[in-house]
Formats: structure tokens, sequence, C-alpha cells
């Protein structure tokens, strides 16, 4: 479930998975490039997750995603596989160059250990909100009064605070969680907002995701900061995601929260419970609010950073909710 689109002016973070090389061995790993636009960067990350199974990245330009151009970054293992792997890529992204004008891909081979060090030098700590902090695990950082800080390894799997999307639900989050709350984490990554909603408040906070090293990574974050007694991390999906919640957040890429709206997203609300949804473009959000509406949804307020758009939505009084699967 970590299929999330993500970027941030100058900075390479994961959108589906983490695509940072992960194996038990080191071993060299093919980087795939595609330059784009930032409106072309979520159907490029679509076809390229289809062979990286560590997940894409976007990475923006100095001019940001809604002006510049945007890389989008995959990493396929060096192995007896990759000729076929590569053709069968070359061959996905030509059939997309006929409806969306894309330049050739570009290949490098790098070393896993070239990963150990280099990418942690885009992340410093972050403060977000009134009283939010992402602090990297590497970093030292003496918090401020009544500041809220989240340890937190970016390199691990999806989650490090850095792209407008997950930017937006922390704020979100900041705004609504209140002591007491329930709150639903669906395609939790590194558990950033399962923490986040923890810390601020919350009672029981269910993360939900389907990547096993997901799981693992969240659960170690939850750890580290010391809500393991409030945060439930479990693998799956929405049939996992069992009971109502106050809130319920799932920051993926479009076409999965049309999937879980489908299949009764909306039922997961209690009666006065609040959704909020991300990891889609201004060009998706039509659709996204189309369909809030036939599921019993009624959107309540919008946020936009850099042509990403973050939705809230509340049950509406004549609800038309398809049954929890």
């Amino acid at each position: 479930m970590s299929t999330r689109g993500r970027a941030r002016s100058g900075t390479s973070v994961p959108v589906r998975g983490d695509p940072r090389p992960v194996s038990e061995t080191p071993m060299d790993w093919l980087e795939v490039s595609v330059e784009t636009t930032g409106e072309g960067a979520e159907a490029i990350a679509e076809v390229l997750s289809r062979f990286a199974s560590r997940g894409v990245a976007i990475e923006a330009g100095p001019e940001g995603l809604a002006t510049g151009l945007v890389v989008v970054r995959a990493y396929l293992p060096v192995d007896d596989e990759l000729p076929e792997t590569r053709r069968r890529l070359e061959e996905a992204l030509w059939h997309l160059s006929q409806i969306l004008p894309i330049p050739e891909p570009s290949f490098r081979i790098v070393a896993e250990e070239e990963w150990a060090e280099v990418w942690k030098a885009h992340y410093p700590v972050l403060h977000l909100g009134k009283h939010l902090v992402i602090r990297p695990s590497w970093l030292s950082y003496t918090p401020g009064e009544g500041e809220v800080v989240i340890d937190l390894d970016p390199g691990m799997a999806f989650g490090t605070g850095t792209h407008p999307t997950t930017q937006m639900c922390l704020l979100a989050l900041e705004e609504h969680v209140r002591p007491g709350m329930r709150v639903l984490d669906l395609g939790t990554g590194s558990g950033i907002l399962a923490i986040a909603a923890a810390k601020l408040g919350a009672a029981y906070v269910l993360a939900v995701d389907n990547d096993p090293q997901a799981v693992a990574i969240a659960r170690q974050n939850v750890r580290r900061n010391g809500v393991a007694d409030r945060v439930q991390v479990v693998g799956g999906s929405l049939p996992q995601a069992r009971g109502l919640f106050d809130l319920v957040v799932v920051n993926i890429l479009a076409k999965v929260i049309l999937e879980m709206l489908e299949q009764g997203l909306a039922a997961r609300l209690k009666p006065a419970g609040r959704l909020i949804l991300a990891g889609f473009l201004k060009s998706q959000e039509e659709e996204i609010t189309r369909t809030l509406g036939r599921v019993g949804l009624q959107v309540v307020a919008q946020r936009e950073i850099d042509d990403w758009i973050t939705l809230e939505a509340i049950c509406a009084a004549e609800r038309n909710l398809p049954e929890m699967a």
C-alpha cells in the first residue's frame, strides 16, 4: 500500500515504497530516470513501479513541481533477469510516449554503498505547523517548549515529511486530532502520520500497509518514538482496517484512493468522523470529489501545495455508503 506520489523542490523522496536499493547483501543497481513535467510524473511513476519492486521516486527541480521539470527514478537489481526487465520497461515507456511527450530514459549503474550517506543530505530537521518537528534519526535536536518531535529515519520507507502531501496531512492532523480519538492511517509507510496522531493525543491509532517491509519499519519507528502502547501496525489493506474511527488519513495514489472509496472506506468513519485524502494532483481532484459525493461524503476543506491536493471530507446528511469489505 506504499503507493504514494511525493516530491519536494530539490529533493528526492519515495513514491511507491522506498526506491533506495535494499538487499541482504551489497549489489549494484540500474538507475532508470525519466525527465518530465510535474503533471506527467504520476503516469511515469505508475509505469516504472511495475518493474521496480522497491518503488520509484520523484525528484523536483529548483522550480518546483508546478512550473519546472522533475525526474522520476527507479532502481532495478543488476542480476540475470535485468536484460529482459529493462527491455519490457523500455517497451512500456515507449507505449506511454505515444500519448504523453517524454524523452528517452537515462540509465546508470549505482553501487549500493553510494546510498549509505549521500541521501541523508536531503533531510534536515523539519518544522511544520505550530508544533510539529520531524527529526532525522542521525541529527541532534533540542525541542522547544510545546514542540511535538517525531524521530524518523527517512531512508527506510515512505514518509519523511518533505513532500507536500505528507506535510498537508500532518497539518490536518495537527488541526483535528483531539485527546481520546481513534485514528486510522491507511498506507502508513514509515508510520510518520500514525506517530504524529499519537503524539498529538490520539488514544488509539491503527496503521495499515500492504508492504511487509513498510510494516516492519513503521513498527521500528513507533517504538523509537515511544508510542507503541497507542499505535498498532498491521499488514494488509482496507479489509484489515476494522472498526470505526474519528479520523481516517489516506496518503496514497489517486487510483488506490478511488478503489478504497468504492470498497467502503467511508464506512470506517464514525458519524461525526473526518476523512483526510492526499497523494494526488489537482487534475485528479474532480474525480475524487465526485466519488466522495457518490459514497455519501462531502468535501469541507482543501489544501494545495505545488499542484498536489489534500481534501478533507465528512459524512453528508444522507449517506449512501458501500458496505464494509
